[in-house]
């Protein structure tokens, strides 16, 4: 687990397509526009308000965590694992290195959106404390025309 670095821009987006490929977990769908993608994520790393964090095992790159934000002190996650190193333990580390870092900062909350079907995600969200914020019936349009319901979760860092 550690900070992610422009070296490993191209294995995140390989990630990123691999997840984006099952359609079911993540807002991004196929097919991920990698220039537009890299020059977003080289962007984030060269700040000093938001943070991306990888995990590694040996030369793959089997998870991601991106911390971003538009407010002082709130920050959004999105988070990716890859399939098989799923119910292993990658989330929850990736999750414990940005809430510790975002401790670090100062931040006062951290927020994220998940879909409702995603049960593992939830239950680790609600592992690390995370609530239940809101219900958004009918919220995200997938290429599909489907329009699917999201849910919006948040932990509370400071008062």
């Amino acid at each position: 687990m550690r900070r992610a670095t422009e070296s490993d821009i191209a294995r995140f987006l390989d990630l990123l397509e691999a997840v984006a490929a099952e359609g079911r977990w993540i807002a991004t769908e196929s097919p991920v526009e990698r220039e537009l993608r890299a020059k977003r994520i080289q962007a984030t790393l060269a700040r000093d308000d938001s943070a991306v964090f990888v995990a590694v095992a040996g030369d793959a790159l089997i998870g991601q965590l991106g911390m971003y934000t538009q407010f002082p002190g709130l920050y959004e996650i999105g988070m990716l694992v890859d399939p098989t190193w799923r119910s292993k333990g990658i989330g929850s580390r990736l999750l414990e290195a940005a809430i510790a870092w975002a401790r670090s900062v100062g931040a006062h909350k951290i927020s994220l959106d998940v879909f409702p079907h995603n049960t593992a995600a939830i239950a680790l969200y609600e592992k690390f404390g995370f609530v239940r914020e809101g219900d958004h019936p009918k919220h995200l349009r997938r290429k599909t025309g489907e329009i699917w319901d999201v849910i919006s979760m948040g932990l509370v860092l400071a008062s």
